[in-house]
């Protein structure tokens, strides 16, 4: 027998499979990030955009009553705000916090609206050590967008990476995440639906298409669909593909080649369609979006 041959283990369940897909798409960019150490009794606040981790260095942080948080977290705690709501701590004197402010890159977009509005972890650094570690290590007091060495800020969001999806599994861990998260319909047979087109979202998409990956009728799949979502399959499907062309645009790809890949039949179909959907044109989008660090 190969010593490169895998040991069969434990089945992965759908809902750990789901949390895999989730933990792989996440990627961030640094807003800003540091260490703070109060030398009196600071506020610092957790601004109402982006996702912000908090790490609990040293010490105690005071978090408001009305958001269904404990009264305060210790050393060793992790705190994630998805950005939905601003919120303020307080911070006595000898306390020490990473606070990491983070923007989802456009390619992960979606899971957004998966994240709580706020998860407090209990001792995290008992649950993800590793992450711990790393945190006691990371933020500076410069402003991310000057690094002392070549590669920093590379490393700088790969550190983020983990520790967001370190706080993400010990929140599940502990059982925290709701029933069937991180479904985003509960519904089986649509979560196959929407696996498949951002798989695939250069496919030329039909409902009969759709309805067939879900084993439901056309008629049934169409109305659980605009039920769940508010809208049709096939404006879901155009703004997977949106989110895929900003991701790829922002990568350096051609606009021909994105229309390629993405399935349009003309470079002004496709331009047509990011227009309608961004209001600006491919070409202009990219010279014109706003520059995160990191």
């Amino acid at each position: 027998m190969s010593l490169l041959t895998p040991m069969p283990g434990p089945a992965i369940t759908g809902r750990e499979a789901a949390l895999e897909r989730l933990l792989g798409e996440i990627a961030v960019s640094i807003r800003s990030q540091r260490r703070i150490l109060s030398a009196g009794h600071d506020t610092v606040m957790l601004p109402a955009d982006g996702v912000s981790l908090v790490y609990v260095l040293s010490g105690e942080v005071e978090l408001p009553a009305d958001r269904g948080l404990p009264d305060g977290i210790s050393s060793g705690d992790a705190l994630m705000s998805s950005g939905r709501r601003a919120l303020t701590m307080q911070l006595p004197a000898g306390s020490g916090v990473l606070v990491s402010h983070l923007q989802l890159a456009d390619s992960a977009a979606h899971l957004a609206e998966l994240l709580p509005d706020t998860a407090w972890i209990h001792h995290f650094d008992e649950l993800e050590p590793a992450a711990a570690a790393l945190a006691h290590h990371m933020g500076t007091d410069r402003p991310v967008a000057c690094p002392e060495r070549e590669g920093d800020l590379v490393i700088c969001r790969m550190m983020a990476t983990t520790l967001l999806q370190s706080v993400i599994r010990a929140w599940t861990t502990v059982g925290c995440a709701p029933e069937g998260w991180p479904s985003r319909t509960n519904d089986p047979f649509l979560d196959r639906v929407l696996d498949a087109v951002r798989d695939d979202p250069g496919r030329e998409w039909t409902v009969d298409q759709m309805a067939s990956i879900s084993a439901l009728s056309r008629t049934v799949f169409a109305e659980r669909f605009r039920r769940a979502f508010g809208r049709s399959p096939a404006q879901y499907v155009t703004e997977v593909r949106m989110m895929a062309a900003r991701a790829l645009l922002i990568d350096g790809r051609a606009v021909s080649e994105v229309s390629r890949e993405l399935g349009y039949g003309s470079d002004e179909g496709f331009s047509r369609a990011f227009r309608r959907h961004t209001g600006m044109t491919p070409s202009a989008w990219r010279v014109g979006r706003p520059l995160t660090p990191a």
